[in-house]
């Protein structure tokens, strides 16, 4: 099983990003989730969704910009990205667990599937 990010990009501030993430070889996980890591940062969570009732999560900062969503039939999640701020850049990894519960979501350490990453770039 592989989970696989793209959609990665250099943009300028108030511009949007759609990142994908597939996952071959299987269904999705019962909750896919987005991380990001910026440079000389700790990974941080930004939002995730259960696959089952599309319940979506989100950190407070992507909370009004960010929208999660998945598309079961194609086994992908999708992080849509609008008005980006220049500390939105970094390296975004999708990442997706069955065997984690709700109080879980937002710990990258509870997830046992990740994706490569992708390298989000917001420019002032």
């Amino acid at each position: 099983v592989q989970l696989q990010a793209s959609g990665g990009g250099s943009v300028q501030a108030g511009g949007s990003l759609r990142l994908s993430c597939a996952a071959s070889g299987r269904t999705l996980y019962r909750y896919m989730g987005w991380f990001r890591q910026a440079p000389g940062k700790e990974r941080e969570f930004v939002a995730a969704i259960r696959l089952s009732g599309g319940n979506t999560y989100y950190k407070d900062f992507a909370k009004d910009r960010f929208t999660i969503s998945r598309d079961n039939a194609k086994n992908m999640v999708y992080l849509q990205m609008n008005s980006l701020k220049p500390e939105d850049t970094a390296v975004y990894y999708c990442a997706g667990d069955s065997g984690i519960i709700l109080s879980q979501i937002r710990n990258d350490k509870a997830y046992n599937y990740w994706g490569q990453g992708t390298l989000v770039t917001v420019s002032s």
